[in-house]
């Protein structure tokens, strides 16, 4: 199984059981260079819900207790071989990004950030709702159509029907 994509293009490839497993191998590597107090990593976007196809690019949300360690943190990732490109247009996400082509894209959050509770929520509503995770894969298929050279059109198109599915999502999970 191979992960990455080239930037810019959309390529959706048919869930995999390795995305988990990539994911939990690169969160025990990235174990070894975060030792923030209090720091969570999780899988998320569509490589982390079973049965849903995706970018073959592994989502992972990190949150840490304070930005006030953000220095040391970037530190830490950057020697983990990520590259740092700040907020890239989402104010309170740091993003980190690593493989040529990219393979992992990082999104770096405080506790109590919005984001990480959307994440969380949306993923997990997917998880537990298998009839609007279909629903969300054909509607991507489409999209990765119309869309195959033209990713930020592709990300802009999901919008209104993500956050559809996030309405749903938060009403339903509880998320810490």
């Amino acid at each position: 199984m191979t992960i990455g994509l080239k930037q810019g293009t959309v390529r959706l490839e048919s869930y995999t059981p390795a995305w988990a497993r990539r994911f939990a191998a690169e969160k025990r590597r990235l174990a070894r260079y975060l030792t923030t107090r209090g720091t969570r990593v999780e899988h998320i976007g569509s490589t982390a819900v079973p049965g849903l196809a995706a970018k073959p690019i592994i989502d992972i949300a990190i949150a840490i207790p304070s930005f006030k360690r953000l220095p040391s943190v970037t530190a830490a990732l950057e020697r983990a071989r990520y590259t740092y490109k700040g907020e890239y247009g989402l104010p309170g996400r740091h993003f980190y990004v690593r493989g040529e082509p990219v393979s992992f894209h990082l999104h770096l959050v405080e506790h109590t950030s919005e984001h990480w509770v959307r994440w969380l929520a949306f993923r997990d509503y997917l998880r537990a709702n298998p009839d609007d995770a279909v629903q969300y894969d054909r509607f991507k298929q489409d999209l990765a159509v119309r869309f195959a050279s033209d990713r930020d059109a592709y990300t802009k198109a999901k919008t209104p029907f993500v956050n559809t599915m996030l309405t749903k999502a938060l009403k339903k999970c509880k998320i810490s």
